[in-house]
């Protein structure tokens, strides 16, 4: 029985291995970042192939985007779900995440391997991509969710709090307490009719999947506590905390990841920079990033495992979290108190990005003007002429080169 039902009967079910190579195809071409990629499978699905409707995307869109975690994977994962049950799922989340994660891997080993192989400046410049693409999202979330002074208000004390008790501890306290806020000083208005999206998951069985998500959120760090000396503990509770508590897209992982990763000395902070850097120039999904940090760790187990856990254990949140939050989306849109808190949380991880921006961003990749004005080029590129974010990305790697040789 499908997920979502559209005016056209006709509409039927298909393997799950037929949805992997849909979503394979996706995953190699789709440059561009979370809007693009939800331009792509509208294109795809709703016009081409014509599984669902124009409004009934739309309303898949909407709660993905409500919820935490990466909405273009979410949708896919949904997608999946409709058309060839829990393996569907699986199979959309495979194809559309693989061909990115494994060329971020590949990247890791590169620079582990054959670091010194790699010419002078590249990296430099990857790292001051990095400052470009977290400014262009600080612009463009900025425009949209902090649209008045209540909203860049609660984003500037963000800012400010998070830079004075870094950590994931300040992090996740400040858009808890946004949250808050937002019950009290905001105001949604009621939205016009929509479609309803008609779905087959029981609440009883979304209600368990919602239940096992809590229940790994919670348990996780217990048992790290536990089991101090689990590495491969550790991070897949620092990577399943991520993808539980991102909201606003990809880019917000920066901040949260960086707190544990970094400090915790599994990764040194210029690689972390680079990939991140690196990962804009990759088709797919921002949050297979996690697939880099994974493999540049120095582990128990080799790179391909790590980029594999850390892959698994960021990603693993958002199908227990579309699963089970599909059942209750049409009480969770009327609900006029969630849709404020959110509008708050949104205000603070804007600020939670534009705390990152400074550091570790731009702290560890600007040290002189040329830095800055390479910086400026490719903010230029990204925002007003609009070129794609994995040719600024090049530019940058070689801008960089050129720097050195010319220093």
């Amino acid at each position: 029985m499908p997920l979502l039902k559209t005016r056209d009967p006709s509409i039927e079910t298909v393997s799950a291995w037929s949805v992997f190579f849909i979503f394979l195809r996706l995953g190699f071409i789709s440059f561009g970042g979370p809007v693009a990629h939800l331009g792509y499978f509208r294109e795809e699905f709703v016009h081409r192939r014509r599984w669902l409707g124009d409004r009934s995307y739309t309303d898949l869109v909407a709660l993905c985007q409500f919820l935490p975690g990466p909405a273009s994977s979410q949708v896919g994962l949904a997608l999946g779900l409709s058309r060839a049950g829990y393996s569907g799922a699986l199979a959309a989340w495979l194809g559309f995440t693989l061909p990115s994660a494994i060329i971020l891997m590949l990247f890791a080993i590169g620079i582990s391997t054959w670091g010194d192989a790699i010419p002078a400046g590249v990296l430099e410049g990857l790292k001051i991509a990095a400052v470009a693409v977290v400014a262009q999202a600080v612009w463009g979330m900025g425009r949209s969710l902090c649209t008045d002074a209540l909203r860049v208000s609660l984003m500037a004390a963000t800012t400010c709090v998070v830079l004075a008790w870094p950590g994931a501890g300040g992090q996740v306290g400040m858009i808890s307490a946004a949250g808050l806020a937002g019950l009290f000083l905001f105001r949604p208005a009621q939205e016009l009719a929509h479609e309803t999206l008609i779905i087959s998951i029981r609440r009883r069985t979304g209600a368990v999947f919602l239940a096992i998500f809590f229940i790994f959120l919670m348990t996780l760090p217990m048992l790290v506590q536990l089991w101090p000396t689990s590495q491969a503990l550790a991070m897949t509770d620092v990577f399943y905390r991520a993808g539980s508590l991102v909201f606003g897209g990809g880019h917000v992982i920066l901040p949260l990841l960086q707190a544990e990763v970094v400090s915790n000395g599994w990764v040194a902070n210029d690689t972390f920079l680079a990939g991140y850097g690196a990962a804009q120039a990759v088709p797919g999904p921002l949050f297979t990033f996690a697939a880099f940090l994974g493999a540049s760790m120095t582990t128990p187990f080799n790179s391909w495992l790590g980029g594999t856990l850390c892959l698994v254990a960021i990603f693993a949140p958002s199908f227990l979290i579309v699963a089970g939050a599909l059942p209750f989306w049409e009480q969770l849109r009327t609900n006029l108190r969630m849709r404020a808190a959110l509008i708050g949380v949104n205000a603070a991880v804007v600020g939670l990005l534009l705390a990152a921006l400074y550091d570790p961003v731009w702290t560890s990749a600007i040290h002189r003007p040329a830095d800055f004005g390479l910086a400026l080029v490719a903010l230029v590129a990204l925002i007003f002429w609009r070129i794609p974010p994995w040719l600024v990305v090049l530019g940058s790697g070689l801008g960089g080169w050129l720097l050195h040789i010319a220093t």
